[in-house]
């Protein structure tokens, strides 16, 4: 699980592109807290706050409390606009958990084990489909990453979400099909090495 991050913010009492366009020149970044059955909230963060904690790479899979008029909101990232040239965040989305929520959220993939794979030993290549799956989970029990072992995997296996041990409390958000994550293919070479012997023969 990832550590919970504290953001301070501030509420903004003026909307409209020309309010929001003064706010970056002060180095605030608009943003808004919603859902959790209240109004949404318009409030803005300092950016050099958020570009640092952008920087983490699990902000979208982390808990971020907002600090608002000596309120603690808890709070899911949701979306992150950017300027297209700069890459300076210009909004911000954030979700207002309660309690008990179940979010849904994409959480990177990782393999381990792969030199005990022997597709792998022999020189083929982890072909990965989907580097992030998505998942639903309470909010507090968001996982970091999901492992997948390729122990004994061999060319031409795939790996399905029906392979994968997912934590505790963690369901896959697709539940219409067993979808494939990767699968280990030979190299290109290995491929016509093995056509010209054919022929050869």
């Amino acid at each position: 699980m990832s550590d919970t991050l504290h953001l301070p913010a501030e509420t903004r009492d003026r909307a409209g592109k020309g309010a929001s366009r003064a706010l970056r020149r002060e180095g605030r970044v608009p943003a808004v807290i919603y859902g959790g059955n209240e109004e949404p909230l318009a409030i803005h963060v300092e950016e050099k706050l958020l570009v640092r904690q952008l920087g983490t790479g699990h902000f979208f899979n982390s808990i971020v409390e907002l600090e608002v008029g000596g309120k603690t909101l808890r709070t899911l990232p949701k979306d992150v606009a950017f300027h297209p040239v700069t890459d300076r965040p210009l909004h911000a989305d954030f979700l207002r958990l309660s309690k008990d929520s179940q979010v849904h959220v994409e959480v990177p993939v990782v393999f381990v084990n792969e030199a005990a794979s022997p597709g792998l030993k022999r020189g083929a290549v982890l072909n990965i489909v989907r580097h992030e799956l998505e998942l639903v989970c309470a909010a507090d029990k968001i996982p970091d990453e999901i492992a997948i072992d390729v122990t004994g995997l061999d060319v031409g296996a795939s790996i399905h979400i029906s392979h994968v041990k997912l934590p505790e409390g963690v369901a896959s958000a697709i539940t219409d099909r067993d979808f494939t994550i990767a699968t280990i293919v030979a190299p290109s070479g290995l491929r016509s090495e093995e056509g010209d012997n054919s022929k050869a023969d």
